[in-house]
This record gives C-alpha cells, sequence and structure tokens, in this order.
C-alpha cells in the first residue's frame, strides 16, 4: 500500500509540475525568487496584448502554510467554496495591465489553481472594477514592478532573470603532460 500511495504522490507531482508551466512561452518565464512571506513567485508571460496594451502575467506558489491557510480561509468564507476544493490551493495567478509609460498598473484577473491546474476561483476585473496603481510603490523586486520593465521594453529580456547564468570561462592554459617519475633503487 505505501508504494501504491508513493507512486501516485510521484505521479501527482509530475503531471503538477509539468502541465501549468507548458501552458506559456519558456523563453519567456522568470523566477522572481521568495517574496518577504517566502512565497515563490514566477513571471511567464508579458508584453503587449492585440491592443497594444502592455501586459504581464505572474504566478505565486504556496510555499508559505500560514499564508496558504489565510487564502484558504477566503475562499470558503468570501465565495463559498468546499473546504476540500479550498484546501487543494498550490498557486494563484495576476494578469497586470500597465499604462504605455510602465509607471501604472492594475490587475485584471486573479485566479487561484489546484495542484493539477484546475482552476478552483477566479475574479476578473473590467472597467471601473480596473484600479491603477503605482508599480514603483510595488517595489523593485515585486513581480509588477519587473512585468511592467518587461512588457514596456525598458529591462531586456535576459537581464531579468534572477538567476543568470555565468559565461563560460575560456581556458588559456595548455593541459599538462603527465609526468610519471620512475622509482629510484
Amino acid at each position: 500500500m505505501k508504494k501504491f500511495a508513493a507512486c501516485a504522490l510521484l505521479l501527482g507531482l509530475l503531471v503538477a509540475l509539468a502541465s501549468p508551466v507548458l501552458a506559456w512561452d519558456a523563453s519567456k518565464q522568470k523566477d522572481l525568487g521568495q517574496d518577504a512571506n517566502k512565497m515563490k513567485w514566477w513571471l511567464l508571460d508579458y508584453g503587449k496584448d492585440e491592443a497594444g496594451v502592455p501586459f504581464a502575467v505572474s504566478r505565486k506558489y504556496y510555499t508559505n502554510q500560514t499564508v496558504k491557510n489565510e487564502t484558504i480561509e477566503l475562499l470558503m468564507s468570501k465565495f463559498g467554496i468546499s473546504p476540500e476544493v479550498a484546501g487543494s490551493l498550490y498557486f494563484t495567478e495576476y494578469r497586470y495591465e500597465y499604462s504605455p509609460d510602465g509607471s501604472q498598473y492594475a490587475m485584471t484577473y486573479l485566479r487561484h489553481y489546484d495542484m493539477l491546474g484546475n482552476e478552483i476561483h477566479g475574479t476578473v476585473y473590467e472597467g471601473e472594477n480596473k484600479t491603477f496603481s503605482s508599480v514603483a510603490a510595488a517595489g523593485s523586486k515585486h513581480a509588477v514592478y519587473q512585468g511592467a520593465r518587461l512588457a514596456t521594453g525598458k529591462a531586456p529580456a535576459a537581464a531579468a532573470t534572477k538567476k543568470a547564468a555565468a559565461p563560460a570561462k575560456k581556458s588559456s592554459t595548455v593541459p599538462a603532460k603527465r609526468v610519471v617519475r620512475q622509482k629510484s633503487k
């Protein structure tokens, strides 16, 4: 029975890791690290939509159990979601819209998902429900700020990666010959 449970858990983890991430262009995905609450953030997409409006999509993984429990409680109390469904919360996705100069942003949607990528609950902000705020006030490490810089072209895509790959070092030394010492008799 333990082997079956371990296999099921491993298979579920593989599906969870593969399915939500593959929905986005891998070249645009940026690991933004952890925030002050120890939550893991990713920037999934950015650019300009069909109307030419700069946007970014980010995702927050619940790596802090206290924050996750608070969000689960909110989903149950405010939206009447059952404890079983709310308790399956794994990540939340946000879409931001920016002013043309990238100084202001508004959230256009927020969606909560389970480990398999099934939407638990979503909220869409349109028209008067869409409120613009200062990007600078979010802080330079926040997904809002990073997304604005990339979506408006103020930061090159390669510079936005948290852990940039170091260039390969060129070797200026010639490989040494192996010296074999003869034993003295």
